[in-house]
């Protein structure tokens, strides 16, 4: 079964959160997520205004990182949203970006999500056996305090690389190919996750593929694509390196670089051509939007993140996405 999912970033004011989770729900949206983006206000809040908020869609952070929260506090957070949301919430972990900045150097990132997801897994169902990992570990006789019993969130793992993508297929319930639209990459994927589920003796049907990009959506499909290529300047030099089933003109992700490292964000977006900008965002009317989601589930994917800033406005963005994208992919089957 396909879903469609809808993800906000955390850098709106108290009651915001509820009102457009709501109106997300409202709309039939599957999943609502939260960004855990770096140096913006932490997910946990604002998912506990959403959980209030609604009582049907699942919840959860795409995605917390193992190096500035220890496993305990994860699991401890989620047990708090489990909790609220009344049993809706998933854990979503990937190795975060841009922590050299403040001062976190990214060692062995896969012993970090392997053990993480192990040690809030092995919490939050009461396990207490304990856990030697290569990163973290867990003492025997360790249990976490006002947990639901027996507890296991689904897992999603955020990643693009082949060893990621194969853990995601030994360990997940989930993968996440964050900052992509293109239908291309999905192959890839499946095949990666497909290496670490042999190796695990799982069956490749058992983990979910996402895809989840910038999303802007408005009548005047121009302004939207417009503001969707200022959006896809900021990290299209990072993201493009890491899609295989993708090849820039020569020399455009430098020139965004240094035009985005000046700050001239949309100078930057506006070198950025139509055909790439649809392989890193679902942007313009709605029924174009809604055609590269289609595409996106028709290679394969099992779900559709329509990530910020959804519309010219919030609101708009999110109502359009409601009101005139969903409705034309459920009408296609999606």
């Amino acid at each position: 079964m396909t879903e469609i999912g809808i993800a906000f970033q955390t850098d709106k004011p108290p009651g915001r959160y509820a009102e457009l989770a709501a109106a997300a729900e409202a709309h039939g949206f599957d999943v609502v997520s939260v960004f855990a983006d770096l140096l913006y206000q932490p997910p946990l809040p604002a998912l506990l205004e959403m959980a209030r908020a609604t009582s049907r869609v699942r919840l959860g952070v795409a995605c917390l990182n193992p190096y500035t929260q220890h496993p305990y506090e994860i699991a401890g957070g989620l047990a708090a949203l489990d909790a609220a949301s009344g049993g809706r919430a998933y854990l979503g972990l990937a190795r975060g970006t841009w922590l050299d900045a403040i001062g976190i150097e990214q060692r062995r990132p896969l012993a970090h999500l392997r053990d993480t997801a192990a040690i809030v897994r092995a919490l939050l169902s009461g396990d207490d056996r304990g856990y030697r990992g290569q990163a973290y570990w867990l003492a025997p006789g360790i249990r976490l305090r006002g947990r639901r019993p027996d507890w296991l969130p689904p897992l999603l793992l955020g990643t693009w690389g082949p060893r990621g993508a194969a853990l995601a297929g030994e360990i997940a319930d989930e993968i996440k190919v964050g900052g992509s639209a293109n239908p291309a990459v999905v192959p890839f994927i499946r095949d990666r996750v497909r290496a670490g589920c042999q190796a695990a003796g799982r069956s490749e049907d058992e983990v979910r593929v996402v895809l989840g990009a910038v999303t802007v959506v408005d009548e005047d499909g121009a302004a939207a694509r417009g503001r969707a290529r200022t959006e896809v300047a900021r990290y299209l030099a990072v993201v493009a390196e890491l899609d295989p089933a993708t090849k820039l003109p020569d020399g455009l992700a430098d020139r965004v670089r240094v035009l985005v490292a000046s700050g001239q964000d949309k100078a930057a977006g506006s070198l950025i051509p139509d055909a790439v900008l649809d392989r890193f965002a679902f942007s313009g009317t709605p029924e174009h939007v809604a055609a590269l989601a289609e595409r996106v589930l028709e290679a394969g994917a099992d779900r559709v993140d329509f990530g910020t800033p959804h519309g010219l406005t919030d609101d708009k963005g999110v109502a359009l996405l409601g009101t005139a994208v969903l409705p034309l992919l459920r009408q296609r089957g999606g």
